[in-house]
């Protein structure tokens, strides 16, 4: 089993160090298990609440705002669920050591990207044509 790496609470990747190194994967895989452990607890927040919230209400406008409400809450969570599953494709592309690296051309994904969106697979660049080219396609 490798050594856990020291990090500075202070610690943030710079461009100057080597790309991907132990301080930077050790950042971003404490990040990345940070924010599934925030989103697991929203989710488990949300059961605790929609089976406590469970009533009969008499007034039917009422009731239509609760359910739209419950529902606004369900779709949150499910947005929530498939990103606890990016955000473990990520862990896995960490213990690879694939992180960090654009799926479509091979070439580092810039640290900043990285730090905004640490389950990004692609290069702002690839990202941006994949989007134009998904746009055409849908306006067909």
């Amino acid at each position: 089993m490798k050594a856990e790496t020291f990090l500075p609470e202070d610690y943030k990747p710079a461009e100057d160090e080597p790309f991907m190194n132990e301080r930077q994967t050790e950042y971003f895989r404490k990040r990345l298990k940070d924010w599934r452990k925030e989103l697991l607890s929203d989710g488990r927040d949300t059961i605790e609440t929609l089976q406590d919230g469970t009533r009969n209400i008499p007034d039917v406008t009422d009731r239509a705002s609760e359910e739209t409400d419950r529902a606004l809450e369900l779709r949150t969570r499910d947005r929530q669920r498939k990103l606890v599953a990016k955000i473990d494709a990520a862990l896995r592309r960490i213990d690879e050591g694939e992180f960090g690296y654009c799926d479509v051309t091979g070439e580092p994904i810039s640290l900043k990207r990285l730090d905004a969106r640490p389950i990004a697979t692609m290069s702002l660049e690839a990202q941006e044509l994949h989007e134009r080219r998904e746009k055409v396609h849908r306006d067909d």
